[in-house]
């Protein structure tokens, strides 16, 4: 059975189906470092060039923070993080990817 926790990123459910509500945790650097606000940040496709890029503002949680998201298509999601500052958590470079199958 495949984690559904990656560094400070955990993903509910796995896999993750198009169409249907993701929830992202993040508990990661930007959580440690005392953020006031984090926002996913996601694209869909290539790892080089992202389509239907959003942020999204996530909620606090007694542990760091969440956000349900809805999924709109198969292939590659890519998720990183960032405060309002600007302070970004990509992975060290190489974001969060999750295969997306259809129905």
């Amino acid at each position: 059975m495949a984690s559904n926790t990656y560094s400070g990123v955990r993903v509910d459910p796995l896999p993750i189906t198009a169409g249907q509500e993701i929830t992202v945790f993040y508990s990661g650097l930007l959580s440690e470092n005392g953020a006031d606000q984090v926002y996913l940040h996601t694209g869909y496709g290539n790892s080089k060039q992202w389509n239907k890029v959003q942020d999204h503002r996530m909620e606090k949680v007694g542990w760091g923070w969440a956000k349900v998201l809805p999924v709109e298509e198969s292939g590659n999601l890519h998720i990183c993080f960032h405060d309002s500052a600007q302070n970004w958590d990509n992975n060290t470079g190489t974001n969060w990817t999750f295969q997306v199958h259809n129905g």
